[in-house]
């Protein structure tokens, strides 16, 4: 384990006296444990605070040390003092919180063990169709084909051509080679979405802009002083418009099993209890 030259004297003159003002007092015989603070019984080693300090300067070891030193310190005396509150409040919730997260671990243990994760493309359509509606975009969400290439570079019209239509076998070997010879930058996203967000990475403007120019048009050129940015589209929905059935495919399943997930542990729940009231292990008393 590595620790800047000089960081360990640093810490120990800077303990020396912290060690005076938290009046943790056995300094020089623990030293040589390995221990570097001690207050109220608990104690800080030089391993603790290398892990904290592994890979950084001298100057930075020193101060990373000084603040965990102070606010271990300082956590050891509150803790000294909140010993003394009334715990049976805590106790309670340390055992509301366990008990909720043993009804959780039991919940994802049934789920995992006896509920099917597959649904049908059957059912996600008759779901999307029900609730289309609401599977409303929030932003543009686009399919095609961009390249960036430096200012004169060659056969820019035949690329262009090239470009209109991408799932022409030949095209797309073309424009393929051609990106590799020649392009700084190149995505090929026909077959899926990506949204304006994803597209400017690659073309540096503005997003309103950007949006401006997808909703007027499918073939975007834009070039600055080094550099030409072409941008193809293939199909493009934008915002306000309904979600692509394809697109919101993984939300709508995540929709449907969260669905069958509540109706499948209720049932448990009732299973549970109604096996439970005819063994008799709950038990009611008439008051």
């Amino acid at each position: 384990m590595r620790v800047k030259c000089g960081f360990m004297n640093k810490v120990l003159i800077l303990l020396s006296v912290f060690t005076l003002l938290v009046g943790c007092g056995r300094f020089d015989r623990q030293r040589s444990k390995g221990v570097v603070v001690e207050c109220n019984g608990e104690r800080l080693t030089t391993t603790d605070l290398e892990v904290l300090t592994l890979g950084l300067s001298s100057v930075d070891s020193a101060r990373v040390a000084e603040q965990y030193i102070r606010q271990w310190a300082t956590n050891m005396l509150i803790w000294q003092e909140a010993k003394a509150l009334n715990t049976k409040d805590i106790e309670r919730k340390v055992a509301d919180y366990h008990r909720s997260l043993c009804l959780y671990e039991w919940e994802q243990r049934m789920v995992n063990q006896h509920m099917s994760h597959q649904v049908e493309d059957s059912t996600v359509l008759a779901f999307y169709e029900e609730n289309k509606r609401h599977f409303v975009l929030q932003n543009p969400i686009l399919q095609g084909l961009v390249l960036v290439v430096p200012n004169g570079a060659p056969n820019l019209d035949k690329l262009r051509q090239q470009m209109v239509d991408p799932f022409n076998e030949e095209n797309i070997e073309w424009i393929e080679k051609y990106a590799y010879q020649h392009a700084n930058g190149y995505e090929l996203f026909t077959d899926r979405w990506l949204t304006t967000s994803d597209i400017l990475k690659f073309i540096p403007i503005e997003h309103a802009t950007l949006e401006k120019h997808i909703r007027q048009q499918n073939q975007i050129e834009i070039s600055d002083s080094t550099q030409t940015y072409l941008l193809q589209l293939t199909t493009k929905y934008l915002q306000g418009e309904k979600m692509p059935i394809d697109y919101a495919t993984p939300k709508l399943k995540e929709i449907i099993l969260n669905e069958r997930q509540i109706e499948f542990l209720q049932k448990e729940r009732e299973r549970l209890y109604n096996e439970a009231i005819q063994n008799q292990h709950i038990v009611f008393y008439d008051k």
